[in-house]
């Protein structure tokens, strides 16, 4: 079967037209590389969310035997809302020996390489099965990625390593921090602000909890582990919303706060557990004593599993070997969908083109020699698994 041939450029360039922002539906861009599939000859299996708008793909190529190599990438996008782009975001656009558009370094540049590889993996005859597997809605959370992971775990065989493609300028990370979000709702009571005794103003006690929430994130620098930039566990409150008037005690208050932590870190122990004895011994008592149906809730919104090293991992043995490296093994402080598959029971490693210095941002780019050094890591996996 004749199948489409693009070059690596060229599927970068199409990949980067479908603006597959995380609000919005990443379907076309799957039914694009699924097409692309199926012109050589692959099948592939779609994994839609709940609203059946957005989906996973996974694919083969070779028989489904035990040892293969997941590739995994993430397809959706971060917004360009309110950045100043040179030119469309959306439009691939090649200059000064750099690709320019929004995914081109997160991470749409090591999918492009993967797909255009196709052809050649097809032509190996492969001995050793290469999946591809595209997520959704790794930006807000790794929503589409369990899904993914459920797959394997039911699949009739089990990978040997998954290589994730993040940008890491195609060095061999295997350990990164976990990434949680949490929202807090405070509830208090309305009063005029010149009988503060009357009421509880959700907002003073927001900013008492978030002050709290500081305290425990200065304790976290205590903990170090000097392998990770920063070197510690980051708290972040990046949002807060309360209050209806300057002359009015708030009634509701909100905040969305996260914590990226090392793997060695228990979340519960060191966060979670003194934020809600500090609630339930402190706070909440005196809210009680002046408005009984006052109340505090958090809820989690996001998980990203840590990275945490496999010992005589055959995941990082093969990205070093493809990716020709052989120095120390990294860390990202950037959370990624490999604790995820490594939590699922297959060896994971993280490596992919890039720079993540490069992603979020306005006129976002990828140099051409991380296109390149991507295409040599590919060339390589060919030959590995080349019958």
């Amino acid at each position: 079967m004749t199948g489409q041939i693009l070059s690596p450029t060229e599927m970068i360039a199409r990949l980067v037209s479908f603006d597959t922002t995380s609000h919005k539906s990443n379907l076309a861009l799957i039914d694009f590389v699924a097409n692309y599939l199926a012109g050589h000859g692959i099948e592939s299996t779609r994994i839609f969310d709940d609203e059946g708008r957005k989906a996973n793909l996974f694919a083969t190529i070779g028989d489904e035997a035990d040892g293969g190599i997941v590739l995994s990438g993430h397809t959706d996008v971060v917004p360009v809302d309110d950045q100043d782009w040179t030119d469309d975001p959306f439009i691939m656009v090649e200059r000064n020996d750099c690709l320019f558009g929004r995914g081109t370094a997160d991470m749409k540049s090591f999918i492009a390489v993967a797909l255009t590889a196709v052809p050649d993996l097809i032509a190996a005859r492969p001995r050793i099965p290469v999946h591809l597997a595209l997520s959704y809605d790794e930006e807000v959370g790794c929503l589409g990625a369990p899904r993914l992971v459920e797959l394997l775990k039911a699949a009739p065989f089990t990978p040997m390593a998954v290589i994730v493609g993040e940008p890491t300028l195609m060095r061999v990370v295997d350990r990164h921090k976990s990434g949680n979000r949490f929202v807090t709702e405070v509830t208090g009571r309305e009063a005029h602000s010149a009988h503060t005794d009357k009421g509880v103003s959700a907002n003073l006690v927001a900013g008492r909890l978030i002050a709290f929430l500081d305290g425990l994130m200065r304790q976290a620098w205590t903990r170090r582990d000097d392998g990770f930039d920063p070197p510690y566990d980051t708290l972040h409150v990046g949002v807060v919303e309360g209050g209806t008037a300057s002359n009015i005690l708030a009634r509701r208050c909100r905040f969305i706060w996260e914590v990226r932590s090392l793997p060695s870190t228990d979340l519960e122990r060191e966060f979670l557990a003194p934020f809600q004895t500090f609630i339930n011994d402190e706070v909440l008592p005196e809210m009680h004593a002046v408005a009984p149906e006052a109340n505090i809730v958090t809820q989690a919104t996001v998980s990203m599993e840590a990275l945490a090293p496999t010992v005589d991992s055959p995941a990082e043995a093969l990205a070093r070997k493809l990716a020709g490296f052989n120095g120390p093994t990294g860390s990202v402080s950037f959370g990624t969908e490999g604790g995820l598959f490594a939590g699922g029971g297959v060896p994971t490693v993280v490596c992919g083109p890039g720079s993540i210095l490069q992603a979020h941002k306005a006129d976002e780019y990828i140099d051409m020699s991380q296109v390149e050094a991507c295409i040599t890591f590919m060339e390589r996996l060919v030959d590995h698994v080349r019958r």
